[in-house]
């Protein structure tokens, strides 16, 4: 006979989870008792927003589904923007949420919530456990659900006298492998379907990536002398400094790149969804007229179709077709070399930093660190312009070299990199944030401290929220509403922290600053403060208002 958070715990090890992440509460001790002494590392957070992000980071490098615990009422509440990165990330990800006696619900009890309803619309499943012999059956199910078809996040409610209560009751295996999903007639439809393009293009994202799908997708590449570009924020699917590689589809990509994609003849999305953001807002790819061959590999049969009406459809893990590519000789084709060519130079060229304002210039910081990192570095960010500087000058390094979110989330880099520096801590891990962005979530540098993940924290600090002040500027030009931000002394911050702080205000002042920072051994934050003027890389605040005063008129 074994209580109910012992149960709990002995499936996840029989799942095969290694650590997880939590903020305490009292909904679910027993759970707390059967991670007592059970082997699995229980990483404990400064907030529940945190813990969730950490838990999806960390399912980002492993590919295993991440696991948090919180308690109930404001704890789940919290917790949910983690959860809602990893539903727009496609994340397998499942948070355990402590729950009232079973035997109050429906009394507003004490931090009582409806998970189920909740969390539904943002979550792949919710459920309630509410008999402990069952708990085996739901995390067997939650795990499966959480990496099935289009990866995402499961939320289980755990009723506290559930928990506690004792069942016998036998585990279950693991979620077993899945064999490759496709056959030698699906690639041969696919390649013939390529080669009759003028114009390829290839996208690459989605999720439950590998290194060596990363390699794969540049073998693939070079043989069929294909231009790959990376959806936003999953820059990592092939190194940037790859010949073939042309570059992004974020929310400010090379405008090259944009025309190239419609001057494409054939789309070869691979593990994408191909939303808003990768088709510029479904203007560069018309949903209605889409003018292109689209060829589209996913592995939910249920986003095949759902918006762009593909040619051809792969209901299957996009790392299973690229390894299937990979290995294929290159049939008759167009010749694409001088279609890539161009792509790639158009790249190069929007890699050449543009001045902007200040005496401490981002573009020059990020072009530094993509020379000077090793090859195993990994950046983290969360959202906001200063994330602009990132994507177009620094060249990601392959999978896993860039974790970010793609649902647009603040506040995600510094839990990313305590779970990535946990993950991998002999790479050097950088977290680049913005001064709003940083502030919503520096608190996760006291587990940083605690766990000995030393990073490195770039914020950058312009005294605003710089993606609103842009378009504030641009639609109410001059007219400054809620956007402006006090700023402490981040440098004194880390140090109170236990950690390493410094501030630079000129450019030249950088790299020996990054060298003293990862030297210390310990989580480390440099502030930069730059200039508010630098707005964007491709526009100055008064560039932005002169554009708004303009469309005034």
């Amino acid at each position: 006979m074994r209580h109910g958070g012992q149960i709990l715990v002995d499936q996840l090890k029989a799942q095969g989870v290694r650590r997880v992440f939590s903020v305490p509460g009292e909904s679910f001790l027993a759970a707390l008792d059967g991670l007592h002494d059970s082997g699995i590392e229980n990483v404990v957070c400064r907030h529940e927003g945190g813990a969730c992000m950490m838990a999806e980071a960390h399912a980002k490098l492993t590919g295993r589904p991440g696991v948090v615990f919180v308690t109930r009422g404001p704890g789940a509440t919290n917790a949910s923007a983690g959860i809602h990165i990893a539903k727009q990330d496609s994340t397998p990800l499942i948070l355990f949420v402590g729950q009232i006696d079973n035997r109050h619900r429906d009394r507003e009890a004490f931090q009582e919530v409806d998970y189920r309803a909740f969390f539904g619309p943002i979550a792949k499943w919710a459920g309630e456990i509410d008999q402990t012999d069952r708990i085996p059956e739901y995390v067997s199910r939650a795990f499966h659900l959480a990496l099935s078809g289009r990866p995402g996040p499961i939320v289980l409610a755990l009723p506290e006298n559930m928990l506690e209560a004792r069942a016998d009751v036998p585990d279950l295996p693991p979620v077993a492998p899945t064999p490759p999903s496709v056959c030698s007639e699906q690639i041969d439809a696919l390649l013939a379907l390529l080669c009759r393009a003028q114009r390829p293009l290839v996208v690459a994202g989605g999720s439950l990536w590998s290194t060596e799908t990363a390699r794969n997708l540049a073998r693939f590449a070079e043989t069929f002398d294909l231009p790959v570009c990376a959806t936003f924020r999953r820059q990592d699917r092939m190194d940037n400094r790859h010949p073939h590689y042309v570059g992004d589809l974020g929310a400010s990509p090379n405008p090259a790149l944009g025309r190239r994609m419609r001057e494409a003849d054939c789309l070869l999305i691979l593990g994408s969804r191909f939303g808003d953001i990768a088709s510029g807002g479904y203007a560069r790819v018309d949903p209605a007229a889409p003018g292109k061959t689209i060829i589209h590999v996913h592995p939910d049969p249920d986003e095949l179709g759902a918006v762009f009406r593909p040619d051809l459809a792969l209901a299957a893990p996009a790392i299973d077709v690229i390894a299937r590519l990979s290995r294929r000789e290159a049939p008759a084709h167009p010749d694409w070399a001088d279609w890539t060519k161009a792509a790639r130079a158009d790249y190069a060229a929007w890699t050449r930093p543009r001045e902007t304002p200040g005496a401490l210039k981002l573009e020059e910081v990020m072009a530094w660190l993509s020379e000077h990192l090793p090859d195993d570095a990994i950046i983290t960010n969360g959202a906001g312009n200063f994330a602009a500087w990132l994507h177009r000058y620094f060249r990601a390094r392959a999978f896993p070299g860039h974790l970010a979110p793609t649902s647009g989330s603040m506040g995600y880099g510094v839990p990313a990199a305590v779970a990535a520096k946990l993950e991998h801590p002999d790479r050097p891990v950088v977290c680049v944030a913005g001064d709003g962005d940083f502030q919503m979530t520096m608190n996760e540098l006291s587990t940083a401290r605690q766990y000995g993940a030393a990073f490195v924290t770039l914020v950058c600090n312009n005294g605003q929220y710089g993606t609103i002040r842009m378009h504030q500027e641009r639609s109410y030009p001059g007219r400054v509403s809620g956007t402006q931000l006090f700023n402490p002394d981040y440098a004194a911050l880390a140090r109170a922290y236990g950690g390493h702080g410094e501030t630079v205000e000129r450019t030249a002042d950088f790299a020996a600053a990054f060298e003293r920072a990862t030297a210390s051994g310990l989580p480390a934050v440099i502030e930069l403060r730059l200039d508010p003027e630098a707005l964007s890389p491709g526009q100055d605040l008064w560039e932005a208002r002169a554009q708004g005063a303009a469309a005034a008129v």
